[in-house]
């Protein structure tokens, strides 16, 4: 897979700047930029880049040029404004010689304290917006550019740049406080119970997430999105419920009615099949990597609400019908891309729904280790989370040889073994090209 060329950074001009205020305002710059403008150009359907995609040559001499730009600006003499020098500064050159520059250190990490450090193209694309503000053009580069260089990150997984990539990505706009504040402050959502029940052992054997997320932060989470789906059903706003309803809607949480409502006590819809369910169980796996990527539990609202009830709510839905869809996909997608290994499992009885039913609810959040998941998550949200389908079909491939040694591949596939995102996303670039067009119009529309 071609890595693009790294453009260089031009000559700084002046004095440095206090970077740290200057890189946070330019972050959220850049994503009011790809956030705002949706309502001038509405941000279409994710190309399926991999089925109809211009040439990887043609890839390649568009990153060469972008790169060669900044050249002439890097070899423009900069203008200095330096202090006058004391006794101190004086060393043993004769006067007048020039002394040779430093070379810029690049053992610092992207987003550290100095400037002259060298950035990847991703943070470069975040600093300055997409190019000619053409959102549409700095989304194909995001796109790509996460498919060829990944996102920078530490070894806990942690990354300055992929939240506000997330949210570019999907397209959610920044939310007030104040709003998040709203729900949380009602108290109780009429799933509270059921909440409390599953978010003690969200990955429980996870030291990085039990360091980082606490199980307080989790419920808030669960349950202001509960109170979210449940005002939208009920035609409410979270701004216009006064203290008295609040109170009200605590005591009728905790009691069982009859009809519809005593649905709705047990976290379900009346009519599930129609609308989502304001929570079922696995919902507290799927929301765990959105917080612990996330730099507040806004920001990991905003995504995972956007995310069940936009990109994949039919994994919310009380029947968890895109789910069913998911796995019956795994076993025709592994039929036609694997058959020889498809025959082996289903010879032994073992079908996607006993053992992927996990993977797919959760994009692969229940298979650690978390720092992997949430780069597969950056691949499936620039390029779409049905393929998360395939990635789970990859992960069985790269299982293959163990899977046909084995008279009992039930126990092989009782635990995924730990996901490397890397070779798992190169591999689905791969499957993805076996998949016929009506079988993938399927993927696409499973979890709607």
């Amino acid at each position: 897979m071609p890595q693009p060329s790294q453009p260089r950074v031009p000559a700084a001009s002046g004095g440095l700047q206090p970077p740290q205020p200057t890189r946070t305002l330019r972050r959220f710059q850049s994503h009011q930029t790809l956030s705002t403008h949706s309502s001038s150009l509405a941000v279409g359907p994710r190309p399926p880049i991999f089925r109809n995609t211009t040439s990887i040559n043609t890839r390649e001499a568009s990153a060469q040029q972008t790169s060669e730009q900044p050249v002439a600006a890097a070899t423009t003499p900069a203008t200095t404004h330096g202090r006058g020098r004391s006794n101190s500064d004086v060393t043993g050159a004769a006067p007048g010689t020039a002394q040779p520059r430093k070379r810029p250190s690049i053992n610092r990490k992207s987003g550290s304290i100095g400037y002259l450090t060298r950035r990847s193209g991703l943070e470069n694309l975040l600093r300055e917006g997409p190019p000619n503000n053409n959102i549409a053009i700095g989304l194909e580069e995001l796109r790509y550019l996460i498919l060829s260089t990944r996102v920078d990150a530490d070894n806990d997984g942690m990354s300055t740049h992929r939240i506000y990539i997330w949210l570019a990505l999907l397209d959610i706009p920044p939310l007030p406080t104040d709003e998040y504040l709203s729900l949380v402050h009602r108290g109780r959502s009429p799933a509270y119970t059921k909440i409390r029940n599953d978010t003690f052992r969200t990955l429980a054997t996870d030291p990085l997430f039990k360091r980082r997320v606490t199980e307080a932060s989790l419920i808030r989470l669960l349950n202001a999105v509960a109170w979210k789906i449940h005002d939208s059903k009920t035609g409410t706003s979270s701004r216009q419920v006064s203290p008295s309803q609040q109170s009200n809607s605590r005591r009728t949480s905790s009691v069982f009615l009859s009809d519809g409502h005593a649905a709705a006590a047990d976290g379900q819809s009346p009519n599930p099949s129609d609308s989502a369910a304001i929570y079922v169980q696995g919902m507290n796996v799927l929301c765990a990597p959105f917080l612990y990527a996330s730099r507040s539990e806004v920001e990991a609202f905003a995504l995972f609400h956007h995310f069940i009830t936009r990109e994949c709510p039919g994994y919310a839905k009380s029947t968890m019908d895109g789910v069913h869809k998911g796995v019956k996909l795994v076993d025709r997608c592994l039929e036609v891309v694997e058959p020889k290994l498809a025959n082996h499992l289903f010879s032994k009885g073992m079908h996607a729904e006993l053992y992927a039913f996990p993977s797919v609810l959760t994009l692969c959040a229940c298979t650690p280790p978390l720092p992997e998941v949430l780069h597969l998550w950056d691949f499936l949200f620039a390029y779409g989370p049905h393929l998360n389908i395939l990635c789970i079909v990859a992960q069985l491939i790269r299982m293959r040889d163990i899977i046909l040694a084995s008279q009992s591949p039930n126990k092989i596939l009782r635990s995924f073994p730990p996901i490397d995102a890397k070779e798992t996303i190169a591999l689905t670039v791969l499957v993805v090209q076996k998949i016929p067009a009506e079988l993938y119009e399927e993927l696409l529309l499973h979890a709607k």
